[in-house]
């Protein structure tokens, strides 16, 4: 084993000291565990420039998540690799679905005047207005983020059964607003309260 390896397993940890506050953690935070989420970061990544920015992510992730690392359920620095993999994992599947989607160009038909796009925009935005604030959440997380049900109930602290109401829930009141009834009656666009 060579002298880092046991000189990072044998010290005390670091996280709690930086889930109190304490700035000098963070610079021996990263002393410590540089080498081990630059190499995560290489093999996830695509070069080097790349890699910097997913290491940069890594940190700020593993700090965020100081507050749940408990030694009881294992050492810091494999609290500190599964951190790091996971935002790195998160970074390639946010890569992935960017290369997925078409220009907006492309997926608008040429043939539709602008003032058509707008009203239509406009009809959505107020449908999305009639849905409740977790549900205006859930559902920009998924659209606009294309966050997993997982990832949502992970970033918002949700149960993952309950960011899957709101979705459920959201999109079947946007089906009504939009297709089901008057969307420009009053009565339509205001918020219902749900049993």
């Amino acid at each position: 084993m060579s002298e880092r390896k046991e000189a990072v397993q044998s010290a005390p940890p670091l996280l709690p000291r930086i889930a109190s506050g304490d700035p000098f953690a963070v610079r021996s935070c990263i002393d410590r565990y540089d080498r081990l989420v630059w190499s995560l970061a290489r093999k996830l990544s695509e070069g080097h420039a790349d890699a910097e920015d997913a290491v940069q992510e890594a940190f700020v992730a593993i700090w965020e998540s100081a507050h749940r690392f408990d030694p009881a359920r294992g050492s810091e620095a494999l609290f500190v690799a599964m951190i790091a993999r996971r935002r790195l994992v998160d970074r390639l599947r946010a890569r992935g679905r960017r290369g997925r989607t078409e220009p907006l160009d492309e997926t608008i038909p040429s043939d539709e005047p602008p003032a058509e796009r707008a009203a239509e925009a406009a009809l959505v935005y107020r449908a999305v207005r009639t849905l409740k604030p977790d549900q205006q959440r859930v559902l920009a997380l998924a659209t606009r983020e294309g966050l997993t049900h997982e990832e949502i109930a992970e970033q918002t602290g949700m149960p993952l059964g309950t960011v899957k109401a709101h979705a459920r829930r959201a999109l079947i009141r946007l089906r009504e607003v939009l297709f089901g009834g008057d969307p420009t009656d009053e009565k339509t666009l205001t918020v219902e309260e749900e049993t």
